[in-house]
């Protein structure tokens, strides 16, 4: 990569700049709304779960255990309207082709494209995030790299899905297989640089990686005042523009980046992570004031399980930059992913549903924006990161118990009997 010490600021103006270099190679991706989702993101959840109420909304809300079991206590009534910003339609389907796209591009001014051409690039999976982070950051920079005429080197464990590595190879790329322990792929990546000269791109932890992904808040900014303007009714009476976004983070390229391109508009930003075993690195680091440099978990929201890099925990720790990180269960994220696909008729992979997750089922955020956000209310805008997922994926994800099963088929009656019903309609 380009030397730091020579990187542009970290500024909302160099996210500006960013996004003029890339914006012939990247999708200007659609902003949604869903005014359902609205409903229950402003309904109380102690009214829409089945477990302690009236169950008015038709959905299962999944309230936080580690607050309290009776979910009748869930009161917070936030008056919100959100917009999806839909990165899973961007190309390789996640916001990681911004990052690649901007790095690769400062990298062809810093050196020229003949000798980037001559020595081409090189990445790897990085710790615990073999499926999504690697996978999606590999395809992204194949992409740039094919469409530069570069070559590019992207070392996967063997153990990869065979859909990431034909997506990186269908790019072009020359895919090198290595063990799954980081310091292995490293040593293959290590071999690499030595044979070829290749420039590794990391996956977040780079300023130009940074500015890049920061590009789609400035998008989300103008396609929320534009939509506004054409239809007030999308959003809160009298508000004209955002005034929240809540971003998941995993290495916190992208929750940085967005921190960086709305720094100084009065929008707040929010970061929304996965808490099973240990996900909330950056919300644990915070309080604890220092990084966690290891994670390691298997939760649902695969692209979600890396700790924070060095730089991108230079800007979340401004306090002027992020107004802070809440966590969620796996079951919200479950609940957050079939709300997106059933009601706005989103298909996004399980760490994209995480935000939504936060504005839904976190209590302590809910009462904070119902706090600060008053009667009036807030527009909120929820950045959908990517959609590298299959259906195979969702399916296993949502799998009922045989029993379940045989009744949605109609095998079985309510009480038990093996009948089938044949109902149409």
């Amino acid at each position: 990569m380009t030397d730091v010490s020579t990187c542009p600021p970290l500024t909302r103006q160099s996210v500006r700049e960013a996004h003029d270099r890339i914006r012939p190679y990247i999708h200007r991706t659609p902003v949604a709304t869903c005014e359902t989702i609205n409903i229950l993101a402003s309904t109380p959840q102690a009214e829409r779960c089945p477990s302690s109420g009236p169950n008015a909304a038709a959905e299962t809300a999944p309230h936080d255990h580690n607050r309290t079991d009776n979910a009748g206590r869930y009161t917070a009534r936030p008056n919100v309207k959100l917009f999806f910003k839909c990165e899973n339609q961007q190309r390789i389907g996640a916001f990681k082709a911004r990052g690649a796209f901007h790095a690769l591009g400062r990298l062809i001014e810093a050196d020229g494209l003949e000798s980037v051409k001559k020595k081409g690039v090189v990445t790897h999976s990085s710790g615990y995030i073999l499926m999504q982070q690697a996978g999606n950051h590999a395809q992204a920079l194949a992409l740039a790299a094919k469409t530069h005429g570069v070559p590019a080197h992207i070392v996967m464990p063997s153990i990869s899905t065979p859909s990431k590595i034909a997506g990186t190879k269908s790019h072009g790329a020359n895919v090198i297989f290595s063990g799954s322990t980081s310091d292995e792929r490293e040593a293959v990546v290590a071999e690499v640089i030595k044979n070829t000269g290749a420039t590794l791109v990391p996956p977040y932890d780079h300023p130009d990686i940074i500015l890049g992904q920061g590009t789609q808040a400035l998008e989300l900014e103008e396609q929320v005042e534009a939509m506004l303007e054409d239809d007030p009714a999308l959003g809160i009476s009298g508000r004209k523009r955002l005034d929240a976004v809540i971003v998941p983070i995993g290495g916190g390229g992208m929750l940085s980046g967005i921190c960086t391109a709305l720094h100084g508009t009065g929008i707040r930003v929010f970061g929304a992570e996965p808490r099973f075993e240990g996900a909330n690195d950056a919300e644990q680091g915070l309080k604890l004031g220092k990084r966690i440099e290891k994670v390691k978990t298997l939760t649902i929201a695969d692209g979600l399980r890396t700790p924070v890099g060095e730089i991108p925990w230079s800007v979340i720790t401004d306090k002027t930059k992020l107004a802070g990180i809440y966590s969620v269960t796996e079951e919200q994220i479950k609940a957050a992913l079939k709300l997106a696909m059933e009601r706005a008729k989103l298909f996004i992979e399980p760490s994209a549903a995480v935000p939504l997750a936060v504005m839904l089922y976190n209590e302590d955020f809910r009462e904070m924006v119902e706090q600060e956000a008053g009667h009036e209310g807030w527009n909120v805008g929820i950045i959908l990161s990517g959609g590298n997922t299959t259906v195979e994926a969702i399916a296993k994800l949502f799998a009922a118990p045989e029993k379940e099963e045989e009744r949605a088929a109609a095998k079985v009656t309510t009480n038990g009997e093996s009948v089938a019903e044949n109902v149409a309609g």
